[in-house]
């Protein structure tokens, strides 16, 4: 039982995966953030243009 619980302290694989998922996480958030703010952006421009243009007319 001590051997086993030994090699189960000192195998990383585990703590290896919950740090790659956790990394995972966060780019995909920073993603989602950058595509809603850019969205955003798009949105406000694309309004201008198009208020611009019913002006023209």
């Amino acid at each position: 039982m001590s051997k086993l619980f030994s090699r189960f302290v000192k195998n990383e694989s585990g703590a290896t995966a919950i740090e790659y998922g956790l990394i995972a996480a966060l780019i995909a958030l920073a993603i989602i953030v950058g595509a809603g703010t850019l969205g955003n952006t798009l949105n406000e421009k694309f309004l201008k243009i198009s208020g611009e243009l019913t002006k023209a007319n």
